[in-house]
């Protein structure tokens, strides 16, 4: 029952409302991002999957609930996700009228623990993960990436038109997650290490190119941070995200105002961006007692 791949989201455009299950997922997923429509579709096949196939229309509150205990071997965060994933799409269903209830309702999401300052590289192993980098395409990545706090779709995706000057560096404007452009201000530094790599290339050439001269892929770009990170001696799950965590970080550390954090990484909420003051708090009361 691969049914995403039975109706194009084109054709789903079309549709004023759903008929059938195969019309409510591609509706559900239509305005979603690449990244996200693909974590769904895997996390709906399994609950599919574990159901049987049972319409939507039939499926009861304690199929969510079985499928949820199925669920206890995997990670609190994958757990989480699949559960949110079906709760969004039943939410949906019943939100155009197409199931009667929203019987995933009642079922609480797992509390999952906050690891947010797990992921946040210390400055002396940032400088250390791009400073001992010698391929210029790669560092000019890493330092982008860090510097601009981008998404690494976004950064793969830049093209030279998205690059500009400024008086002191420059501005990348990038097509972000939720289908939002916002421009960047960049210094000096990163803006020239960036057009080291221009050449001849015109304005619709990417910025970061691979061998083949197309533009980079994220999961090329993972492997480079990942190689970084060996090369840095630093810790070897590091992702190209744990850069853009890096840079929220540090820049509130430095007195950076939130709401401009909150801009330059493209949050929806700052509350998202208020997440990066208490991972790693530079005070607490505890510091105040006598041990």
């Amino acid at each position: 029952m691969h049914f995403w791949k039975v109706i194009t989201l084109s054709e789903a455009i079309a549709v004023r409302q759903a008929d059938n299950d195969k019309q409510v997922v591609v509706m559900w997923l239509h305005e979603k991002s690449k990244n996200t429509q693909d974590a769904y579709i895997q996390d709906i096949k399994k609950f599919l999957d574990f159901t049987g196939k049972k319409p939507f229309k039939e499926v009861t509150i304690g199929d969510i609930q079985a499928f949820a205990d199925s669920l206890d071997d995997y990670a609190p965060a994958t757990k989480a996700r699949a559960l949110a994933a079906v709760k969004s799409l039943f939410a949906f269903a019943h939100r155009i009228g197409y199931l009667r209830f929203d019987v995933s309702a009642p079922v609480r999401l797992p509390k999952i623990k906050e690891t947010l300052g797990e992921r946040i590289l210390s400055e002396a192993d940032v400088q250390r993960l791009i400073g001992m980098e010698d391929n210029k395409r790669n560092k000019a990545l890493l330092g982008l990436i860090y510097i601009a706090g981008l998404r690494v779709s976004e950064a793969c995706s830049l093209k030279w038109r998205d690059v500009q000057p400024a008086s002191d560096g420059g501005y990348v404007t990038v097509f972000g997650k939720g289908d939002k452009t916002r421009t960047i201000l960049i210094g000096k530094k990163i803006y020239d290490e960036l057009l080291t790599l221009k050449g001849e290339a015109g304005a619709n050439d990417p910025v970061f190119r691979s061998q083949k001269g197309g533009p980079l892929s994220p999961s090329q770009a993972w492997r480079i941070v990942k190689q970084a990170a060996c090369r840095a001696g630093i810790n070897p799950d590091v992702s190209p995200h744990w850069l853009r965590h890096a840079h929220a970080s540090h820049a509130l550390d430095h007195g950076c105002p939130i709401h401009l954090v909150q801009a330059t990484l493209g949050h929806a909420s700052v509350a998202t961006t208020g997440r990066y003051l208490h991972a790693r708090p530079n005070d607490s009361s505890a510091r105040y007692l006598v041990s």
